[in-house]
């Protein structure tokens, strides 16, 4: 089972719900989605305060830009593009986690301590940033973190850092259309009523005229609204 598969069943496991946000990732598509969110809100049934309370969060920016980048890659780390979708940036996490800094203060602490903590690492490992890192060594520093069970005493604290890492990513891949396209699902959808069957009519009977069959069991028509004539006939 690959790493997408392991996400996709701890999501189902409860990883909890995330705020889903259409956004691209590139500077000028988050500029645009900010001011289009300040401007017009989204979404409906939100109470005013709900509105104005976004809008806040969208006005104001937690990561800095070396950090975001950090984020972005290590989004794509633990979802990467594969052939059946885009990655994890390719979906907007990371703009998702900005919001969840803002949103949700308590991250912004750990999460940002973390950051400065992968940097340390980098630097005492191969005297280079993460950023600064090539792919190899950013994958062997996230290997001494990603497995819990197999981590040193002295990694724990970028254990922990990861695990919450990865479930703002998974949360908000799969909480995003291209997570939710992925997993395939539909969501509440209405059933389509083919009729008594035909057995059971004829058990009784029983059997549709022309005209039933012609105007109450087309699949086409299942959202026509009936219209019925003063005799309550069915037009």
């Amino acid at each position: 089972m690959d790493r997408r598969e392991h996400l996709k069943l701890l999501l189902a496991g409860g990883v909890g719900a995330g705020l889903f946000l259409a956004t691209g990732c590139s500077e000028e598509d988050r500029r645009q989605s900010e001011e289009i969110l300040r401007d017009t809100g989204y979404g409906y049934g939100r109470a005013d305060y709900e509105e104005e309370h976004d809008r806040k969060l969208f006005s104001e920016t937690f990561f800095t830009e070396t950090e975001f980048e950090m984020v972005k890659v290590l989004a794509d780390i633990i979802i990467p593009a594969d052939e059946e979708s885009g990655s994890a940036t390719d979906a907007g996490v990371p703009d998702f986690i900005e919001f969840m800094m803002k949103d949700y203060p308590p991250f912004q602490l750990v999460t940002r301590g973390g950051l400065m903590w992968l940097n340390n690492q980098c630097n005492s490992r191969f005297g280079k940033t993460f950023l600064g890192c090539n792919e190899a060594e950013r994958l062997e520093m996230i290997e001494l973190i990603a497995w819990p069970d197999r981590a040193e005493p002295d990694m724990q604290y970028g254990v922990r850092f990861f695990n919450r890492m990865r479930d703002l990513v998974a949360t908000g891949f799969f909480t995003s259309r291209m997570g939710v396209d992925y997993l395939g699902y539909q969501g509440n959808r209405p059933g389509f009523w083919n009729g008594v069957p035909e057995e059971v009519l004829a058990k009784h009977g029983f059997e549709y005229d022309q005209k039933t069959q012609d105007e109450s069991i087309k699949e086409e028509d299942r959202y026509r609204i009936a219209e019925w004539d003063d005799d309550m006939n069915p037009i």
